[in-house]
Parts: structure tokens; C-alpha cells; sequence
């Protein structure tokens, strides 16, 4: 049985979808000329309790523009993050992760992202992802596809596991409960695990074909947000650990994947 998603389209304003991806695009961009600048030689001293929990004045620095653009720009729209994570009851929101991938690009390793998703009741209505240092802009507006640099793009659906590459991350971290037997499971069946450092990037990589599939154990909003977008506007199937679509990250974490596998996949999760 192949799982399929059964997400209706909810109508959004197009005005505002075509208004907040051209922002969030601009936004996106200039975060790429921020963070290739200043990789590997931004980071503030780790706390000693937390060696790995990097905070960098390019987290603040994005972060802060981010807010000052989209408060001059979409007044009544609140911005939530990972800092800024307060409960809003408004039809929409955005959702920014400045820099997901922070170890990453403390390290000088290239491989992070930025990202920022316009969200309504019924989950993500654009998404933007910056993947500097492969100079790509991955783009997704509900009901319009997704694309990266302008070209369109769509997951392959595969029918089979085998030779692929299934994406996965750390929770804080530390391996999630059950990722020891995930990584078996998925190598009996002829498939490599790779842990990678970005939860958006992850997503993405579903999207663009290069992985089946990401599992993300205990994920949060503000960093697959807009991934999720790109992911779901590509065909890929994104759905909790019970198997169903899920419009927001479930406390038990999330899965995207290609439709033919999202059910093999989803069995190795949940074992």
C-alpha cells in the first residue's frame, strides 16, 4: 500500500501569498550573503553547561531584520521563532529559524540554512529556504508548486527503498529513543541513514529527489516550517507517527517522504 496525503487545498489570499513570497524571498537572499560571509567566524563562546547550544550575532543579527522587515511590511502579522515562540490567536503567521544549522556554520561546515513560513490554521501557506552555500532559494506557495531558483520542481515518487538515502536528526543533540534500531531497519532494507545538521535542509533534500525520505523525532515549528512547504508543494507526503497528514510538527516528530515509501518509512520509525 502506497500512504498518500489527503491535505485539501485551503483557498488563501493570493495577494498576500504573492506579497509575502516575494518578501520572504528578498529576506532570504540577503540571510545567504549574511551567513556565507561569516561562517566559521561568527560564534560567541559556548555555554559550558551546553558546549553544542551555539548562539551567534548572526542568529540576532538575521533575526532582528527579519522582524523590523515584516513589521513595516505585514502590520498585524506576528513573527513567531524559537526565541519569540509566544501563542498568538491571529489568521496568520510567520515562522523564521535565522540560522538552522548553527553548529554547522560555527563550525565553518557548509551546511545550514535560513528560513521563514507564512502560517495559517491549516499549516504552511508560503515557505522560503536559503541553502547558501550551494546558492539555492527554495520556494513554495500553497497551491502554485515549488521551486528552487525559479525552476519548478517535483519529488520523484519512488517504489522501492533500496539505495536511498533517508535523512534524520538529533534531538538536542542526543540520538532520539529508537534511532539505533531506525538505522537497522533502514539498512536491511538497502538504505543509508544520514545525520546531517539541519532539520531544513533534511526536508528539502526530500523534495529535490536526493533523499526518499526525513525523519525528524521531536521536531519544532520554526525550523521545517518552511520546508514543509516546499516539500509538500513538490508531492512529497508529510505525516505524523501514526501515519497521518500533519499540518504542524507533532510533539512525537514528523515524516516526508515520497509516497511509495512514506510507509516503509514509517515503519522503521515506528518499529
Amino acid at each position: 500500500m502506497t500512504l498518500m496525503s489527503s491535505r485539501p487545498r485551503w483557498p488563501v489570499d493570493p495577494g498576500l501569498a504573492s506579497r509575502a513570497l516575494e518578501t520572504a524571498g528578498r529576506l532570504a537572499n540577503e540571510a545567504t550573503d549574511v551567513i556565507t560571509a561569516t561562517a566559521g567566524r561568527d560564534a560567541a563562546p559556548p555555554n559550558p553547561e551546553s558546549p553544542f547550544d551555539w548562539v551567534t550575532d548572526t542568529d540576532h543579527t538575521l533575526e532582528r531584520h527579519t522582524r523590523r522587515v515584516l513589521t513595516a511590511e505585514f502590520p498585524g502579522i506576528p513573527v513567531v521563532s524559537a526565541a519569540f515562540a509566544e501563542q498568538v490567536d491571529t489568521p496568520y503567521r510567520w515562522v523564521v529559524d535565522p540560522l538552522d544549522g548553527s553548529v554547522n556554520y560555527a563550525a565553518g561546515i557548509p551546511w545550514c540554512a535560513y528560513s521563514l513560513a507564512l502560517t495559517d490554521a491549516h499549516g504552511p501557506v508560503v515557505g522560503v529556504v536559503a541553502d547558501p552555500f550551494r546558492g539555492r532559494i527554495y520556494a513554495a506557495s500553497r497551491g502554485r508548486g515549488a521551486r528552487v531558483n525559479g525552476v519548478r520542481i517535483k519529488a520523484p515518487d519512488r517504489i522501492s527503498a533500496v539505495g536511498a538515502i533517508v535523512c534524520t536528526e538529533l534531538v538536542s543533540g542526543d540520538p532520539w529513543p529508537g534511532l539505533a534500531g531506525f538505522i537497522e531497519r533502514a539498512g536491511a532494507a538497502s538504505a543509508r541513514v544520514r545525520v546531517l545538521g539541519s532539520a531544513a535542509l533534511a526536508v528539502a533534500q526530500v523534495a529535490l529527489g536526493h533523499a526518499a525520505a526525513a525523519v525528524l523525532h521531536g521536531c519544532r515549528e520554526h525550523e521545517v516550517a518552511a520546508a514543509v512547504a516546499v516539500a509538500l508543494e513538490s508531492g512529497a507526503v508529510v505525516l505524523d507517527r501514526c501515519g497521518r497528514d500533519a499540518v504542524a510538527p507533532p510533539a512525537d516528530g514528523l515524516l516526508v517522504a515520497a509516497p511509495g515509501v512514506a510507509e516503509q518509512a514509517l515503519g522503521w520509525w515506528r518499529g
